[in-house]
C-alpha cells in the first residue's frame, strides 16, 4: 500500500441527544477531542439499529431514535493513514432521567452532557457538527 491509498472508510450512526441546553459527547479517555455518541453500522444493521445496539453495549442504556438528521463525511488521517467516514445522524432520546450521567461500560471512553452555548470547548469531530450550537435541529446535508 503507498502513502495515499485510502486505509477503509467507515459507516458510523451518531446520536444527537439534547437536553437542557447540554449535548451528550462521547471521547477517548485522555483525548482532547470528543464526538457524537454511536458506532460502526454493521453487515445488515440499519444505522437506526446500530445506534441503539453501541449506546446499549457501551451505556447499557436503552435509546429511541428520532427524526433522520442527515449525513456528514470526514476525512482525516489516523496513525498515519488517510481514513474516511460516512455519519448517518439521528435525533435520540435516553431511557430514564434525561439528565442524569452516563456512564461507560467500556473502560477506553467516557460521556459526558456539554453545554451547547460552549460547544467549540469540546473540540468536536467532524467540526461540522459545531453547526448544534446555533441549530440543534439542523439538518446535515452531504
Amino acid at each position: 500500500m503507498n502513502e495515499y491509498e485510502l486505509a477503509g472508510i467507515e459507516t458510523i450512526a451518531r446520536g444527537v441527544c439534547i437536553v437542557g441546553g447540554r449535548l451528550l459527547l462521547c471521547r477517548a479517555k485522555g483525548a482532547s477531542t470528543s464526538y457524537l455518541p454511536g458506532g460502526h453500522i454493521e453487515f445488515g444493521e440499519t444505522g437506526r439499529q446500530a445506534l441503539v445496539r453501541e449506546m446499549k453495549e457501551e451505556t447499557g442504556r436503552d435509546v429511541e431514535t428520532g427524526r433522520f438528521m442527515g449525513v456528514v463525511e470526514n476525512a482525516f488521517t489516523q496513525h498515519g493513514k488517510p481514513h474516511a467516514e460516512i455519519n448517518l445522524v439521528y435525533e435520540m432520546t435516553l431511557s430514564g432521567p434525561q439528565d442524569a450521567a452516563v456512564s461507560s461500560r467500556e473502560d477506553w471512553i467516557e460521556f459526558a452532557w456539554h453545554p451547547l452555548s460552549d460547544i467549540q470547548s469540546a473540540n468536536i469531530l467532524p467540526a461540522r457538527f459545531n453547526a448544534l450550537a446555533d441549530a440543534p435541529q439542523a439538518f446535515f446535508a452531504p
